[in-house]
């Protein structure tokens, strides 16, 4: 077993000589023989040990005899010992969470304390293959999500340090034999044989039928999990990207919104990942009632047909499209929007509600325009210019249209998302004339005349 572990742990990385490790220890036959084996290393790789153990107030005296066998173990191997005391019953009440979930949480909150106390290196783990099939073959039941059905990490960053599992590529019955051949003392948690808790179960029924078909399913599975880890953490990186790339995040009112057509060049596993990754970053915590089902909803809005389409997600989270946008944010967030109305002194600037500015100068020369300019001859407009927001029958006409139009005909042909309506900002001189509907159609004087000097307005847009 010691040779299967040492190149387990050489192809990927885990352990380097003259470090700190840490250990979490339970007294249970996978942990002392992780101690052992690690222990069995230490004056050769120059390895500072220290084991870990937790009673979670769960079993009375047994676990407190549980914490003593480890203590006692460590002290005829000198090996430090670091034991503790959780109130599992008390955690798992005030946080409404099951057993085992609050016994993890505390117990990984306790890990992360001594790694930045001892500024280890290493957490080292008892996980081996059979916990792998276990853990992989149970997501396969629960779960349509390709992260979960890659299993346990050999390896993963955790607190100051990194968590280690040089196991992962042996069996069960291969560490009973190596406890058996070094004479090594073990206790065994009475739990563990309860079929009532759904890992047990697996534990009892499921992994023996597996292994009858396949004797070596553990070192299957285990190179199935790199594998689906590995495109995983590619997939993931590749959203991330796209994520910061073209979705618009507001930190201020944790929003997020990008263009429809735009993700939809995305291929389908990318659209996917930067969805999770939206939650991800508007929701403090994930809901626990959010599930696969709300996916599908996501996909479903952006490609269907309908301009418009709104989705009610878990703690009041709105997904709203409108037109070719899509905007996800809380419902505290969509109040009313309110009217302004801003005299923009020239030369000087007005800063809008959204954080948009809108800058103005004169100048003698016609700058090239483009849809964030706009210029005119200054004696053919009443000064002093306004920048404000729609009214009812807001009209404006422009070079090539015969007649006039109305502003809410112009929002709908350009397909302007309903909510940025009544926030848009509309330039006009003073009386009334709309010069500039800003960034969509430029107004104003139909022939100007260049023996003047210009109006020159430039829209410098929000940064969030």
């Amino acid at each position: 077993m010691e040779d299967s572990v040492l190149t387990f742990m050489k192809l990927n990385g885990l352990v380097k000589r003259n470090t700190t490790i840490l250990v979490g220890v339970s007294g249970g036959p996978d942990s002392m023989a992780l101690l052992y084996f690690l222990h069995s290393l230490k004056e050769k790789w120059n390895l500072k040990l220290v084991a870990l153990t937790v009673d979670h107030q769960l079993r009375g005296e047994e676990s407190k005899d549980d914490s003593r066998f480890v203590k006692k173990m460590c002290e005829k191997w000198n090996i430090e010992f670091c034991g503790t005391s959780l109130d599992v019953p008390s955690y798992k009440k005030s946080n409404h969470v099951g057993t085992q979930v609050a016994a993890r949480e505390l117990r990984y909150q306790f890990f992360s304390e001594k790694m930045y106390a001892y500024n280890a290196d290493y957490l080292a783990l008892g996980h081996h293959g059979d916990d792998q099939i276990e853990t992989m073959a149970m997501a396969f039941v629960r779960s349509a999500n390709s992260r979960a059905m890659s299993g346990i990490p050999v390896k993963r960053p955790f607190s100051c340090g990194t968590i280690v599992r040089p196991f992962l590529g042996i069996t069960k019955k291969e560490i009973k034999r190596y406890l058996q051949s070094n004479e090594i003392e073990s206790r065994l948690d009475p739990s563990n044989l309860e079929t009532d808790y759904t890992r047990n179960y697996f534990r009892e029924y499921i992994i023996p039928l597996l292994k009858s078909q396949n004797n070596n399913i553990h070192y299957t599975v285990q190179k199935l999990s790199m594998y689906l880890k590995s495109d995983e953490d590619y997939l993931t990186n590749e959203a991330q990207k796209l994520l910061y790339q073209d979705v618009l995040l507001n930190e201020n009112d944790k929003s997020a919104s990008f263009n429809i057509d735009l993700f939809q060049s995305y291929h389908t596993a990318l659209q996917r990942r930067v969805y999770h990754l939206i939650l991800k970053h508007l929701y403090d915590e994930l809901p626990k009632n959010l599930s696969y089902m709300h996916e599908e909803q996501f996909l479903s809005l952006i490609n269907n047909q309908k301009a418009n389409g709104r989705l009610d997600f878990p703690h009041d989270l709105k997904v709203i499209k409108s037109y070719r946008t899509l905007t996800i944010c809380f419902e505290k967030n969509l109040s009313e929007s309110t009217p302004y109305h801003e005299v923009l002194i020239i030369p000087g600037q007005v800063l809008l509600p959204n954080g948009t500015i809108i800058q103005a100068q004169f100048t003698e020369e016609q700058y090239k325009e483009s849809k964030d300019y706009y210029l005119c001859n200054k004696n053919q407009v009443a000064l002093p210019l306004h920048i404000r927001t729609r009214k009812t029958g807001d009209r404006m006409t422009w070079k090539g249209l015969s007649g006039s139009k109305k502003i809410k005909d112009i929002f709908i042909d350009e397909k302007i998302p309903t909510g940025l309506r009544d926030t848009w900002p509309i330039v006009t001189d003073n009386n009334g004339e709309i010069l500039w509907l800003v960034g969509l159609k430029k107004g104003g004087p139909i022939n100007q005349t260049e023996d003047a000097s210009f109006i020159q307005l430039y829209l410098e847009k929000a940064t969030m």
